[in-house]
């Protein structure tokens, strides 16, 4: 499980101002590096480290004691007293076990349980340095108790300085007047300074009386009693707050982490939010051998402000609000995996008030899943009940998602070697939506009435299968495969009160037959000094649908297919399980590769095709096959009617190892325009930089959006910048603009630093973004939303801010973050 900063403070908060002098704690001035194991990097030192040096251990002056409990010594001179009084003079230096001290002086009395050492001394045990002016090591036990102390921990890069060090058992340490520090030696970014310490290294947890915190030697905080972690283990304790201000409000968040066990944890957040009120927040966490998950939640009992900025919500205030959400991934064995998911909220708008994490634009549904396979050589079995909770407010009845209640997969496929192979594929599933009209599909939405369509506002089950046979011949000069499928889909609707005439059991049984093909010519050649092998591989692609009624079919989980590379050599023209296009086309193309001959890598792939059509294309999702779109001058009466698709264009270029390239152009040479294009660019540099440059135009109609409101009514061409600099091994720059060319507006903007030093870490970044309020045909109603997040991290103690480091990867593709 991930590594969670914590720390406890028993009493509030309170500014330096409060502490009286008396408590005001003064640890001796620090040692130089050079006295505290510290070693610069020289040219060895390795790409990425933001640290300026290391802490080595020398090793040990003396062998340990052949016999445990022994003590070895070494002195220049050594005197016995009368009494029994052992004195050691010169360099002295004492061993027992992994202990060792070196001093000027040391007095051994008679009973010998004792060291008195005088300084300048050292103390080495396990991985610590101490450095002080005198001690008093127990030489039965781990206690030792050393004065004007000076400590080093080097695994985990814990220093400081203290009045008095005492060794209280192995690997527990009091301080006394003390501070505490991650930063290197010479760096007092920040510290801990208080009056007690103690420092648990067994638990990896310290705890500090009257502490405070300073950042660049000036007082920031205070605690009477702190508790902190010091290595990577996690700690029950208060997180680091959220603070926000928000048009003159203020929102605080205060996490308190429970580390319950090894294997599971929780964090409870109280926040408190102006206008709101009081919101408790909660996750649970759990991992096992086989299994893991996630619970969280939040709830408000008198939100104060809910609906005040929205005339149209169905919030009022006082409404009590809320969201859940349970995550959980297992496996009964290697080829069963399950899945579990269930996700709730009081009202849509439960996230855009209150929000989950930085960069989260879209929580639009709430998942609800329940999922387990069979991943077998032959058969994949899969049984599922899926469903969304819609997000919206109001909510409108026509995007009331479908529910999965439940749905059951078998595959299997079976092969002989003489290239001949079966495969048996198959599903049902039982659709189910909550939705409200009248005997017509009629329903009120924001004083408007609106209609579902019939083919919407039905329930039922759905029976699919698809049987197949083919033959695939593939020497190494190319390939050869017939294929047929038996497409057959029925259904047990149920229309409730709509009035239709529509079958309740309607059924559609067609073949679906395809023979693709293709050969694979090669060349050896040299070029620049290395050699390559390019390929060149034209290919033939036959498919044949026949047209079948699907009027009565509803329309459950189904969408058109946008014309594409992969669209060429696919018989298939919708997703989902409701229609199966008709298709009587011929694809053809070709593909050329320039691969690196020893390594095999490719370097380049350029690929263009066309698919000729010898009938028009009658089924769409209107599922009728005595007709065509009725606009004939729309793109979708184009599509339909044309004898020819576009040529379809695709490169793919590595460029360099670190300049990459990828470009889709669709062309129709019929109109003498293009249909859609995608161009992206990207620079990966070793040293961490990236640059993602694209650019995307498509004409109106191309992406076949099945909502009215989803159809843009314009060509749409946006550009895509976005760029992380790594000024420094420690300094960051990153950005993102997405511009609507055609609207002229920033889509989205991003603009932020991130100073990731030895000892702490700094993420500040501003964001604005637009939402188009799921109506892609009308600007006007689109929203601006904009943020400022701020990360900062004091390396060893724990951070302020919420982690933005998911988002910063999908804005800047490429790019890795990294501030821990």
């Amino acid at each position: 499980m991930a590594k969670r900063y914590a720390w406890t403070a028993l009493a509030g908060l309170a500014t330096t101002s409060l502490v009286s002098s008396p408590l005001w704690a003064a640890p001796p001035e620090p040692l130089p590096a050079s006295q505290m194991d510290w070693q610069p990097w020289g040219d060895d030192r390795p790409a990425g480290t933001v640290c300026r040096g290391y802490y080595v251990q020398p090793e040990y002056r003396l062998p340990a004691p052949a016999i445990d409990g022994q003590v070895n010594s070494e002195s220049n001179t050594a005197n016995y007293g009368t009494d029994g009084d052992t004195v050691l003079d010169g360099e002295v230096v004492l061993r027992k076990g992994d202990t060792q001290l070196e001093a000027t002086r040391v007095q051994v009395p008679p009973e010998r349980d004792l060291a008195n050492a005088s300084g300048p001394l050292t103390l080495r045990d396990k991985g610590l340095l101490v450095r002080g002016d005198s001690a008093e090591v127990s030489l039965n036990s781990d206690q030792a108790t050393i004065d004007s102390a000076h400590y080093v921990a080097h695994e985990s890069r814990l220093r400081g300085d203290a009045i008095q060090l005492e060794r209280v058992s192995d690997n527990v340490f009091r301080l006394r007047e003390a501070s505490f520090t991650t930063c290197e030696p010479g760096d007092s970014t920040w510290r801990l300074i208080g009056n007690d310490i103690l420092l648990d290294r067994n638990q990896g947890y310290g705890t500090a009386k009257h502490a405070r915190l300073e950042v660049g030697d000036v007082p920031v905080f205070y605690w009477p009693w702190v508790r902190f972690p010091i290595d990577e283990r996690r700690q029950t304790g208060f997180l680091w707050p959220t603070i926000g201000v928000s048009d003159g409000g203020v929102d605080y968040a205060q996490p308190f982490y429970l580390n319950l066990a090894p294997n599971y944890d929780a964090t409870i957040t109280p926040r408190w939010i102006d206008d709101s009120g009081l919101l408790m927040g909660a996750e649970f966490r759990y991992l096992f051998p086989t299994d893991q998950g996630t619970l969280e939640g939040a709830y408000i009992g008198d939100d104060e402000s809910a609906g005040d900025d929205d005339s149209t919500t169905e919030l009022e205030n006082g409404d009590e609000r809320w969201y859940f959400d349970y995550s959980h991934y297992g496996r009964f064995s290697s080829r069963v995996p399950y899945r579990l998911r269930y996700g709730a909220a009081s009202d849509g708008r439960y996230f855009d008030d209150f929000g989950r994490t930085f960069g989260e634009t879209d929580t639009s549904n709430m998942a609800r899943l329940a999922q387990i396979d069979y991943l077998g050589d032959t058969w994949n079995l899969q049984a599922k009940a899926q469903g969304y909770q819609l997000l919206d407010d109001p909510v409108d009845e026509g995007d009331k998602p479908f529910y999965r209640l439940p749905s059951l997969t078998a595959n299997g496929r079976w092969s002989q070697d003489l290239g001949f192979y079966q495969e048996w594929n198959s599903n049902a599933t039982y659709f189910w939506r909550d939705i409200e009209g009248d005997e017509n599909g009629f329903y009120d939405y924001e004083d408007t009435q609106r209609r579902i369509p019939l083919r919407e506002g039905v329930k039922g089950a759905r029976l699919d299968l698809a049987p197949a046979v083919g033959y695939r011949f593939e020497p190494s000069w190319g390939f050869f495969e017939p294929r047929v499928a038996l497409q057959h889909t029925s259904y047990d609707l149920d229309y409730d009160e709509r009035i239709t005439d529509n079958s309740e059991s309607p059924t559609l049984t067609a073949p679906v037959t395809t023979i693709d093909a293709g050969l694979i010519f090669e060349r050896d050649f040299a070029f620049g000094g290395d050699d390559w092998r390019q390929t060149l591989e034209p290919r033939l692609n036959y498919a044949y649908v026949p047209e079948r009624d699907q009027s009565d079919f509803p329309d459950f989980d189904t969408e058109e297919l946008a014309f594409s590379w992969g669209q060429l050599w696919s018989p298939y023209r919708f997703s989902g399980g409701d229609r199966l296009g008709d298709l009587n086309r011929l694809s053809y193309g070709v593909e050329s590769r320039f691969l690196e001959d020893q390594s095999g890598r490719e370097r380049l792939s350029v690929g263009v095709g066309q698919s000729a059509y010898f009938e028009d294309r009658n089924i769409d999702m209107a599922g009728d096959p005595d007709t065509l779109p009725g606009d004939e001058e729309s793109f979708d009466y184009y599509e339909a009617t044309r004898d020819r698709s576009p040529w379809v264009t695709r490169i793919n270029w590595q460029i360099t190892d670190n300049w990459s390239t990828r470009w889709q152009w669709l062309y129709d040479d019929e109109e003498s325009r293009t249909e859609s294009t995608g161009l992206g660019v990207q620079y990966r540099a070793d040293a961490g930089h990236v640059l993602n440059l694209g650019y995307r135009w498509e004409i109106e109609g191309f992406d076949n959006a099945d909502d009215d409101d989803d159809v843009r009514n314009y060509n749409r061409e946006e550009y895509d910048m976005s760029f992380a600099y790594k000024a420094t091994d420690r300094f960051d720059v990153i950005g993102r603009v997405l511009y609507d060319n055609t609207n002229d507006r920033a889509l989205d903007q991003m603009a932020g630093v991130q100073w990731n030093d030895c000892c702490y870490g700094v993420q500040v970044v501003w964001r604005e973004w637009i939402e188009d309020e799921d109506t892609a045909n009308n600007i006007e109603d689109d929203t601006t939303d904009r943020g400022l997040f701020l990360r900062f991290v004091l390396k060893g103690f724990g951070g302020i801010g919420g982690d933005a480091d998911t988002y910063f990867q999908s804005a800047v593709p490429g790019y890795r973050p990294g501030l821990n």
